[in-house]
């Protein structure tokens, strides 16, 4: 684990003549209780998903199906993750600015995260949120 704040893992697959099975557990393979789960799918390939930052929730972002890239910036370095097998997955700590792009046709994007939905946690202005990431740009 290269970064604390965001990093890529895999969860190993249970395989037999009959196909793969990934299980998924909280605080086992995901670090964290989840209190929410939501999917993205259908979106064109050229949208733009995320383009925000939360001050509370961690996430792990799963491609279950096709693919998609994920860019994290902090404001001092940019990563893009592709997210291209249903065993990889990607963790995000609270004030990590995200965004999902280049999805492809049959993505679907599992998204799995330790609180439930709170408007106010939104950070959805750059600038903003390097600001409160102590940050000037």
């Amino acid at each position: 684990m290269e970064n604390k704040k965001h990093y890529l893992f895999e969860i190993k697959p249970f395989s037999d003549e009959d196909g793969f099975l990934a299980v998924i557990e909280e605080e086992k393979q995901i670090p964290f209780k989840i209190r929410r789960i939501f999917y993205e799918y259908g979106v064109d390939k050229n949208s733009l998903r995320g383009k925000h930052a939360n001050r509370k929730s961690r996430f792990c972002l799963i491609a279950v199906s096709g693919s998609c890239d994920v860019i994290v910036e902090d404001g001092l370095s940019k990563v893009t993750y592709k997210l291209d097998k249903p065993y990889k997955v990607l963790y995000l700590d609270k004030m990590v600015w995200k965004t999902m792009t280049n999805f492809s046709k049959d993505c679907v994007l599992l998204v799995l995260s330790d609180s439930l939905y709170d408007k106010n946690e939104y950070i959805r202005d750059f600038e903003e949120y390097l600001k409160e990431n102590g940050q000037k740009h």
